[in-house]
Parts: structure tokens; C-alpha cells; sequence
């Protein structure tokens, strides 16, 4: 690194850059680098007084259990340690683990100088939902404020700008404007809800909030970015954009702190934004992980798997991206057709494998294992696995990702089969409603042709048995999805969903399956959060439990 070298001079104005930037969880060093050349654009090319950069962004966010590991402070040291000797001329601040005799912190470091000036300490852990905090760290309970350009400026980390008292104290010692460093997953409608409680703080203390937020793919979550502030008199001057880096400055008056030359980039709409949840997700899930074959995923002619197709083409590019079409007797022609339509259409390598023959060899295999017993969903089971075999075969050879097609509607309800269509490495749509596939389907079409239009309006199947449709062992998925929100993401009970207006039976059958098959879920492959309440690190369920079983 070369050391920043900035002549001092006086200034009217306050300068202070957002760093909305997309590390990598762990990659200590690789992200101090990526750091110091943020640091240096920000000095050299836009002149600014300050950098923010998100919460812990010398590590990543969520580090997890890499916390519990002495090497990963013993390298977060030596990185900052470097870092701070050579920043001279801007001020930075920079999220980090901090660890002291009393425990670790979540902190900031102020850098200037060569030198660390002060370091803030978060407050409020948040220890809910996708978070944990309180497994790593501890609390602070003191307000952090330091002076730039003879500006009083205040620090609050993420959670701590949620409640009234860390912003308050910081403004009572001085404070007037509050960074804000965030790394704050999305959930649809989650702008809305960051800038509303933005707006509350700063009704409270009438001093503006930049709000700096994280972007990039990590596991199951995503972090939008979509920086922010609010000036003084709770008026929204600046949005950036979501689901992208952003390095940008906002100028604040010197005498005022009004913030100058406003600019607010439009918020996108729920299948906008969800969509490009989906693709961020996938785009550094697949290349954080090293997979730079790219991706292969059995494409069905139906719409999971047409929409999981599209998502990874954004993603990833064409090139990147292999379709395997696996018909049984049972696949109607028109699914091949379609497969093959789109796969045309977007570019992408395509095969058709038939499965038919692996699929009787294994019935006579275990012709006398079956004897006397029904044809039934075994057997539908068996063509699922047959395929699930296939890609991961090809995963192997070739080094690429199998993305599995699941939508949320069918894990739910444990609509899938283990080591079949659920074999793989991501799944989209783990998250996705089985309304809002067919929404963004839409919605992705709406921008150029993507996806056969018979693909959205043909009735779902899985054709794994004659004329099969979803809707012989499901509700209606209109239904489906209400109930599933209603006992899923919003906690309510039996008498409380039947009360809303749906069929007892229908409720309790479908609470029933969403409890019996929590360990089909604990075994299926991540996928992109995008609700308030996901499978996985959202909801945490015993597999082995007696709750629900006498369910009348």
C-alpha cells in the first residue's frame, strides 16, 4: 500500500464519501486492500473530507464463528494496524471487531493521520432473527463523537440508530450530524422501513443522518445497499443505488449542515427489488465460492426452473450458465419444447439427457424389494433422484454449481425430494413464494422476453406420474401461500388462520406437513433470503418434536 498524503487546507464545506462497498466474509487482508483503494479514490479523485465505510468491513459481515477463532483478531489487528499508518489527509471510519481484555466489540475505528483518534462501540446487539451478536460480543454504552473540519460528528453502529438513546446521547455530547455504518440484510419492503425509522431519530434530535449500508451477496443473505441521508429537517436529500457499489459524496454546508445538490435515485419496486435480490445473491454466492464454470440446472419446461434459468443468465452471463433437460414418459412434449424455446432464447448451453433408461434399471433392481407394492410416489421419487444424480455428476466434471429449483411454497410443505430436485448447491428460490414466481416471471418479462409465456400460464406439474398436476396434493397456491405466511412468517396459530377465513382442515393438513418435514429442510441447500422469516438461520426448529401432533 502507499501511504495518503492530503495538504490540509480550511474549507466552508464538509465532504463526506459513502463507501457502499461488497467484500468478502474472512478475507482479512484482500478487504484492507480493497479498503485503502476506496480510501485513496475518495481522497485523491472526490476530494472528501471523510470516508464511512459499513459495520465490520474489515472482516465481512456476518463473520459468525470466525470470531471464535484467535487468528482471525490477530489478523484483523495487523490488517488495521497497516491500514491506519499509511491513511494520511482524509478521515476514515471503519467497521471492525475489536477485541479487548473484557471481551470483543463491535467498533469503529476513526483513522487519521497515521493514527487511531477514537473508536466507537456498539450498544444495542442484535440477537434475533438472522442475527447473533450476542454470541461474539458485548455491549457498549457510551456515545462516540470526534471533530472534522470543526464539525461535531457522532457514530452509531447499525442496530443502535433503532432506538432513540444512542443518537440522543451522541447529540447531548456534541453531536451535530450522526454516521450511521450499517451492514442491514433485505427483506422486501426493507427501504421503506430503514428510512422511516431514520426519519423518527432525526424528528428527535433535529440533526441529519448519512446512513452507510453494505452490498453484496453473503450465504443466504444479501445486503442492498442503498445509502442514504436525511437532512435536519427529516427530509430524504440522497438514495443511491441498490444492489451495487457505490462510492459516492455528499456535501454538507459548513454553517448549516444542510446537504447540498440533492440526489435520490428512485426505490424499485417489490419484484424489482426482490428480482435483483435473487441475481446479487446468486452472482456472489456462485463467484465468492470459487465456482468459475459457472452454473448447471435442470431445466424442466416449467416456471421454477425457467425463472432459476433467468436469474442466473443476469447473473452470470449466458456463457456461464448450462441448461440439462431431463425427460421421463411422463414429461409432456410441450415441456421439452419450452425447455429447449428458452434455453434458445437466452443463449445458454443446452442438453436433453432422457431419464427413462436409468430409471427402469433401477425398478428392476429392486423389482423384488417392490413386490406386491403399489406404484406410487417411490417411483415418482426415483425419476427425481435419477435427475438429481445427473447434475451433480455433471457438477463434478465440469466444476460447476448445480443451482437447484425449489421455491418456498413446495419446502415448505416438503413438495420435493431428497437427494432428487433438491440435490444442488443454492436454491434461488428457497425463499420465494410460489405466487411470487409466477409475479417475477412477469415482471422479468416485462423488461424483454425471457420466459415461454405457456411456461407462466400452463398449470404447475411436476410430471412425475400421468396428467400430474401440483394441485392433486396441494391447496391451491393461492391458499397455500396465505397460510404459509400466516403460520411461517407471521407466527400465527391454527385458531388464528382458521379465523382469517380459510377451511379448518385445509389449515391444520398444511400446518401438519410444514412441521413434519422440518428435516427435509435442515438438508436442503441455502438459499437467497428475502422475507422477514426464511427456512434456515430465520426459523430454528426442532426436527424431532411432539408440537402439532395432536393438532385437531
Amino acid at each position: 500500500m502507499n501511504t495518503l498524503n492530503k495538504p490540509s487546507d480550511s474549507r466552508t464545506t464538509l465532504r463526506i464519501a459513502i463507501a457502499q462497498i461488497n467484500l468478502l466474509v474472512g478475507d482479512i487482508e484482500g478487504n484492507a486492500g480493497r479498503i485503502f483503494e476506496w480510501i485513496q479514490r475518495a481522497r485523491d479523485e472526490m476530494q472528501a473530507d471523510v470516508i464511512v465505510f459499513p459495520e465490520l468491513a474489515l472482516t465481512g459481515y456476518p463473520p459468525e464463528d470466525l470470531l471464535l477463532r484467535p487468528g482471525m483478531f490477530e489478523r484483523v489487528s495487523g490488517a488495521l494496524q497497516q491500514l491506519t499508518q499509511e491513511i494520511n489527509g482524509i478521515t476514515v471510519l471503519l467497521g471492525y471487531p475489536e477485541k479487548t481484555d473484557k471481551g470483543a466489540y463491535n467498533a469503529v475505528a476513526v483513522l487519521e493521520n497515521g493514527v487511531c483518534t477514537t473508536i466507537a462501540r456498539k450498544n444495542y446487539l442484535p440477537n434475533y432473527s438472522v442475527f447473533d451478536e450476542k454470541r461474539y460480543f458485548i455491549s457498549a454504552n457510551e456515545a462516540c463523537v470526534f471533530s472534522v473540519n470543526n464539525v461535531q460528528l457522532g457514530i452509531c453502529i447499525c442496530e443502535d440508530i433503532w432506538y432513540a438513546e444512542p443518537v440522543k446521547k451522541a447529540v447531548d455530547c456534541g453531536a451535530e450530524l450522526i454516521l450511521n455504518l450499517n451492514a442491514s440484510p433485505f427483506h422486501g419492503q426493507k427501504t421503506h422501513e430503514r428510512e422511516d425509522v431514520i426519519r423518527q431519530r432525526v424528528s428527535e434530535v433535529n440533526v441529519p443522518v448519512v446512513y452507510t449500508n453494505m452490498v453484496g451477496g453473503q450465504d443466504e443473505l444479501v445486503f442492498d445497499g442503498q445509502s442514504f441521508v436525511v437532512d435536519a429537517d427529516g427530509k430524504l436529500s440522497h438514495r443511491f443505488a441498490a444492489f451495487e457499489e457505490v462510492l459516492a459524496v455528499v456535501e454538507f454546508d459548513g454553517q448549516s449542515l444542510k446537504p447540498l445538490s440533492p440526489s435520490v435515485v428512485p426505490a424499485l419496486s417489490d419484484e424489482a427489488s426482490i428480482y435483483q435480490a435473487l441475481v446479487t445473491g446468486v452472482r456472489d454466492y456462485v463467484t465468492k465460492n470459487g465456482f468459475l464454470s459457472g452454473v448447471v440446472i435442470g431445466l424442466s419446461g416449467g416456471i421454477d426452473s425457467a425463472l432459476t434459468l433467468s436469474i442466473a443468465v443476469d447473473a452470470l452471463g449466458a456463457d456461464k450458465v448450462e441448461a440439462v433437460m431431463m425427460p421421463s414418459c411422463y414429461t409432456l412434449d410441450m415441456s421439452i419444447e419450452d425447455a429447449k424455446a428458452q434455453a434458445k432464447l437466452l443463449e445458454v448451453n443446452f442438453k436433453v439427457i432422457p431419464i427413462e433408461k436409468p430409471f427402469n434399471i433401477f425398478l428392476e433392481l429392486l423389482a423384488d424389494e417392490f413386490a406386491g407394492k403399489e406404484v406410487g410416489v417411490t417411483e415418482e421419487n426415483i425419476q427425481a433422484r435419477c435427475r438429481g444424480l445427473l447434475l451433480m455428476a455433471i457438477s463434478n466434471k465440469k466444476g460447476k454449481m448445480v443451482l437447484t429449483t425449489g421455491n418456498k411454497s413446495e419446502m415448505a410443505v416438503g413438495y420435493a425430494t431428497l437427494y432428487g430436485d433438491m440435490a444442488g448447491g443454492y436454491d434461488v428460490l428457497k425463499d420465494v413464494k410460489k405466487t411470487l414466481v409466477f409475479r417475477l416471471a412477469e415482471y422479468r418479462n416485462s423488461i424483454s422476453p425471457n420466459i415461454p409465456q405457456r411456461v407462466i400460464d400452463r398449470p404447475p406439474s411436476a410430471e412425475l406420474a400421468l396428467d400430474q398436476k401440483d394441485t392433486d396434493s396441494l391447496p391451491e397456491y393461492e391458499i397455500l401461500d396465505e397460510i404459509l405466511e400466516n403460520y411461517v412468517e407471521l407466527d400465527m396459530g391454527l385458531e388464528d388462520i382458521v379465523a382469517v377465513g380459510f377451511e379448518r382442515e385445509t389449515v391444520r393438513r398444511v400446518l401438519r406437513l410444514i412441521d413434519m418435514n422440518e428435516y427435509k429442510r435442515r438438508q436442503a441447500a441455502p438459499g437467497v433470503r428475502i422475507t422477514k422469516r426464511a427456512f434456515g438461520r430465520d426459523r430454528r426448529y426442532p426436527i424431532t418434536s411432539g408440537y402439532g401432533r395432536s393438532r385437531k
